[in-house]
């Protein structure tokens, strides 16, 4: 995984493609343009039998070069960074800002490739990709684009933030300009590891990103929280608007367009539209269930939860081991969740 940061600033995870998926999809398309150059030869063999030497060389190397440059500029520019062996392989490229790749990058990356892979016999790819963080090769660096993963399995991407039901009508009122991509990144990454951590060290490290991340929204939370659940509920409002202001910039496009958008978004509440300011008595907090990970596929490492999380807030559906739960955090230091049958 790595960071993306769109040209709106805003930080996107990808999954940058291995170099053996590349190696894969690159030996793949060098097959297609090996076929497609040995019909174009031959074609070009027969159209021109009756002509002379000279004519026949130009158009055979005019074919060459259509299919060493032609092939994957075209591929890349048509199909918005996808090849056909990128396409068997699941990879795309684009931008260095997440957008989809143009003609005039397609351009440099086929240029490049030309002498990568066809006259130094792809060792200065190799060399580039594997003292690239991002796995690029020379034609990436010189085009400003990068391969990434484009078929990963739904678990990767799954909802890292739900939001809890006690708390949906006090996000609705959040101000979240103040909240920073870096910092909103953060939360999002410690709720996606939260069951590869400690009890101890999870509930030490949530309140110390809570508390920043509480003192950059308004108004405060109502009452007591775990911090889990106050990052969560805020990521999920967070999120909710991106997707609306999304959908909102869709259906100008498609009005621009003389077209109607079919599934137009509720717009958010404002941030100040409650004029009593936030509820005067909290809502009753329940133990929270469990974050929606999805099992890993294949291949993956697979985080179970602690056997002896302790007086947690999930330790209701969490499995104890035989020696019993250890003790849990200092009294008062959270309220004990009630049990429900």
């Amino acid at each position: 995984m790595a960071e993306l940061v769109t040209g709106e600033a805003v930080a996107l995870d990808i999954r940058v493609a291995r170099l053996a998926s590349r190696g894969c999809a690159v030996l793949l398309d060098l097959l297609f343009q090996f076929v497609i150059m040995n019909v174009l030869i031959v074609g070009v063999s027969m159209a021109t039998a009756a002509a002379d030497d000279a004519w026949t060389t130009g158009l055979s190397l005019a074919a060459v070069v259509a299919v060493i440059v032609g092939y994957p500029c075209a591929f890349e520019t048509l199909s918005r960074g996808r090849t056909l062996g990128k396409l068997a392989a699941g990879l795309r490229v684009v931008a260095d800002d997440g957008g989809p790749i143009r003609f005039r990058q397609a351009l440099v990356r086929a240029l490049a490739g030309f002498i990568e892979f066809w006259t130094l016999y792809s060792a200065p790819a190799l060399i580039a990709s594997l003292c690239s963080k991002r796995g690029k090769r020379l034609g990436d660096l010189f085009a400003g684009t990068i391969v990434i993963q484009e078929r990963v399995p739904s678990s990767v991407f799954g909802p890292v933030a739900v939001m809890p039901p006690q708390l949906a009508g006090w996000a609705r009122t959040l101000e979240l300009s103040m909240l920073s991509d870096e910092l909103a990144m953060t939360a999002r990454q410690y709720l996606s590891r939260f069951w590869e951590l400690r009890p101890d060290v999870r509930d030490s490290l949530g309140q110390r990103i809570a508390d920043q991340v509480a003192a950059a929204v308004s108004p405060p939370p109502p009452g007591r929280v775990r911090p889990e659940i106050l990052l969560s509920a805020i990521l999920a409002e967070r999120r909710r608007r991106e997707e609306w202001r999304l959908a909102q910039r869709r259906a100008a496009r498609l009005r621009r367009l003389g077209q109607t958008d079919p599934a137009a978004a509720p717009a958010p509440v404002p941030a100040m539209a409650m004029a009593g300011g936030p509820p005067v008595a909290p809502v009753p907090q329940g133990p929270p269930m469990p974050p929606p990970f999805s099992a890993p596929g294949p291949g993956q490492p697979r985080f179970l939860p602690p056997s002896n999380y302790g007086a947690g807030p999930y330790q209701h559906v969490l499995p104890q081991g035989p020696q019993g739960p250890p003790q849990g955090p200092p009294p008062g230091q959270y309220p004990a969740p009630p049990r429900y049958p």
